[in-house]
């Protein structure tokens, strides 16, 4: 019995010492505040406890803060004894996340901390977004903040507020607020990959007013739902091949929308956010009774289609009908055949790649969302992106045009500028330099395809000289989302070289 008895509690130790949480992770540091980040909920907007969190750690530390008024924070650590001369340093991060979960998961974003699994050399959530964009950028500041054994000069950290649903924190941002001219942005999501440009976008939104009817009688009412889609980031990932639910629905409604099965709509939606590939989109249609075993053979027949479209993608695709009870209300005709048809013709994907750097998305556009809205509104969200002004300029044109043609109202957001790439930058030299030393490797420099606030900074900073880094991430924006452990502490290391090794010589 004592022999079992000991194995039993050797086998339990065994288990015990190898169920590990982030907080277990190397480096300690920068894995404890990201724990502590996961732990705060943080959607755009609504950025309340990550603020006071902030807030408090620069109170605990004895740093000094400052808060603007559109919420963004800014604590600086005075530079370590003997390097006072060294040029200011600002690392910026954005304290908000993409707020998704899969369809069968309960989460409420609002209140509940993220349940983070370790998979492998990965992190990631429990069907539910991540939260690594931005949470590991917001994490390594923290880190560098609280650390006495980095030689650095001074550091201004700066958190800025809904990156994620308008750069509204950016856009707001006060010219006097910031005094270093060297920003090193914690955003990006390649580890060994230094970002010098981004593209810049704009959202463009339809909305059609419906007139409401009383659904009619002897008619078989179902619900198709298109789901098991990746998603992703509506820039970083748009050239994958991912599919877009949005479009997927649409395309079917389309084949089944003429006179001959007199198709009804009552219910529509998909997708959630602008920046976001939609996985997700459902409606609640009638047809004739006769027609019912029609439409479900030509479902069949139209899911084969697109999964042998999509099978290397895609893999999980399915496009569900169910048996509904009928609905109390439908949209009227016209406008139903107006939104199939604008949603159908609305352009999706990359519309073209740069020709000054290859490999580059140099123009997208993204289907969003579908949203029935009160009022008897349904509202389309769509958003463009190019590092060419004049690209930008051209598909928001070719996509309102779609839906003014159907006779939407169509509104657009203000937008955000792109960030030029400046090759001859004496941070990315710094930078290049540096990783070289660490890692016995050249770094690669790039542009991203997705949207930075830092062309917003150097609208306000004109002198600025920056550059992005990051960790490896996949699936950012979506439930998939993970985060390579290994990465992270390599992001660390040459976060560290080139704060410890920044000198006067390196600001113009």
């Amino acid at each position: 019995m004592k022999v079992f008895f000991h194995l039993f509690l050797s086998i339990t130790n065994i288990s015990i010492k190898h169920t590990m949480t982030i907080k277990d992770l190397e480096p300690s540091s920068i894995w404890g505040y990201f724990y502590d980040i996961t732990q705060i909920p943080r959607p755009s907007k609504k950025e309340d406890k990550i603020r006071a969190y902030l807030l408090d750690f620069a109170e605990k530390h004895s740093l000094e803060v400052k808060q603007d008024k559109a919420g963004n924070i800014l604590i600086t650590k005075p530079a370590t004894p003997g390097k006072e001369d060294l040029p200011t340093v600002i690392l910026q991060s954005h304290i908000d996340m993409v707020c998704e979960k899969n369809s069968d998961v309960e989460h409420d974003f609002d209140n509940d901390p993220i349940e983070t699994i370790i998979d492998g050399d990965w992190v990631k959530a429990n069907g539910t977004t991540l939260g690594a964009d931005n949470g590991i950028g917001v994490a390594a500041e923290l880190a560098v903040l609280a650390s006495d054994e980095i030689a650095h000069g001074k550091i201004e950290a700066f958190f800025t507020v809904d990156e994620e649903t308008g750069l509204t924190g950016a856009n707001a941002l006060e010219k006097d607020f910031l005094t270093g001219n060297l920003l090193i942005n914690l955003d990006t999501e390649e580890e060994g990959e230094i970002y010098i440009g981004c593209a810049g976008g704009k959202g463009t939104k339809a909305y059609f007013k419906y007139k409401e009817k009383d659904a009619p009688k002897k008619y078989f009412w179902f619900k198709v739902n298109v789901k098991g889609l990746r998603g992703g980031h509506s820039g970083s990932d748009i050239d994958k091949g991912f599919g877009n639910a949005n479009k997927i629905l649409a395309r079917f409604l389309n084949s089944i929308s003429r006179k001959k099965y007199n198709m009804i709509l009552s219910e529509i939606g998909g997708g959630n956010l602008h920046n976001a590939i939609p996985r997700e989109a459902y409606a609640l249609i009638g047809v004739k009774e006769k027609y019912k075993e029609d439409i479900r053979v030509k479902l069949n027949t139209f899911l084969a289609d697109v999964q042998n479209e999509l099978k290397h993608t895609e893999p999980n695709l399915d496009i569900q009908l169910e048996s509904v009870q009928i609905p109390s209300k439908v949209i009227n005709r016209k406008t139903t055949e107006k939104l199939i048809l604008a949603l159908n013709a609305c352009p999706h994907g990359v519309i073209g790649m740069s020709h000054d750097i290859p490999g580059l998305v140099e123009t997208s556009t993204n289907l969003a969302s579908i949203k029935i809205l009160p009022d008897n509104l349904i509202e389309i969200g769509t958003s463009q992106r190019s590092s060419v002004e004049s690209q930008k300029r051209y598909i928001v044109n070719m996509v309102s045009s779609v839906f003014e043609l159907s006779g939407a109202k169509v509104l657009h957001n203000d937008g955000y500028p792109g960030w030029q790439p400046n090759p001859d930058s004496k941070l990315l030299k710094l930078a290049q330099r540096e990783y070289k030393a660490l890692f016995n490797k050249d770094s690669k420099v790039k542009a991203i395809h997705a949207g930075l606030e830092c062309g917003l900074f150097l609208e306000k900073y004109p002198n600025l000289d920056m550059i992005s880094i990051g960790p490896d991430m996949t699936d950012v924006h979506s439930p998939d989302e993970k985060m390579k452990i290994s990465s992270v502490a390599k992001f660390w290391d040459f976060l560290v070289k080139i704060l410890e090794n920044v000198s006067s010589e390196d600001v113009e």
